[in-house]
C-alpha cells in the first residue's frame, strides 16, 4: 500500500516516542551545561533540515537564557567568537556524529571535549546528539 500521508508515530509507536522521551529525563542527570545542550540539539537540527526541532530548540534555548544573537550564528559557530572553546569542541562533535563523514579525526576531537568535559560528559553528549538525531529523522519523515 502506498501513500503519500506522513506516519503519524504518535498513534502507532506511542511507547517508541515515550521511551525516547524518558532518555532525556536520564540526561538531565548527567551534569552536562543545558546551553550547550540547547547549541548541539539546534545545531545538529540545522543539519538535518528539521524545522519543527529547529523552531522548539530555539524557543527552549531562549526560554533558558540564551541570547538570539548567539543562536542565530550556530549556524556559523566556527566562524564567529560568540561561543566558548567548551561550546565550540561540543558544537564541533555534534557535526561530525550528525554527519559521520569518514575522514573525520574523531580522536583529536575527543582530544579537544576532554579539556572542557569530564568522560561522564562527553557520554552524555554524544547521547544527547545520537538522541537529537534519532527526532530529527522522525520529524524529518512527516515533511
Amino acid at each position: 500500500m502506498s501513500t503519500s500521508t506522513a506516519t503519524q508515530y504518535e498513534q502507532t509507536i506511542p511507547d517508541v516516542l515515550q521511551t525516547m522521551g524518558s532518555v532525556h529525563q536520564v540526561l538531565d542527570n548527567h551534569g552536562l551545561d543545558l546551553k550547550v545542550r540547547h547549541l548541539v540539539q539546534l545545531r545538529a537540527s540545522q543539519i538535518n533540515r528539521c524545522g519543527f526541532c529547529i523552531k522548539m530548540h530555539t524557543k527552549e534555548a531562549r526560554q533558558n537564557g540564551e541570547t538570539t544573537e548567539r543562536l542565530d550564528r550556530v549556524i556559523a559557530w566556527d566562524q564567529v567568537s560568540d561561543f566558548t572553546d567548551a561550546e565550540k569542541a561540543a558544537l564541533e562533535w555534534t557535526e561530525a556524529l550528525t554527519s559521520l563523514h569518514l575522514k573525520s579525526d574523531l580522536a583529536a576531537m575527543r582530544a579537544r571535549l576532554s579539556r572542557h568535559f569530564s568522560d561522564a560528559e562527553i557520554g552524555a553528549l554524544t547521547a544527547e546528539i545520537a538522541m537529537i538525531n534519532l527526532w530529527n529523522r522522525i520529524n524529518v519523515s512527516k515533511h
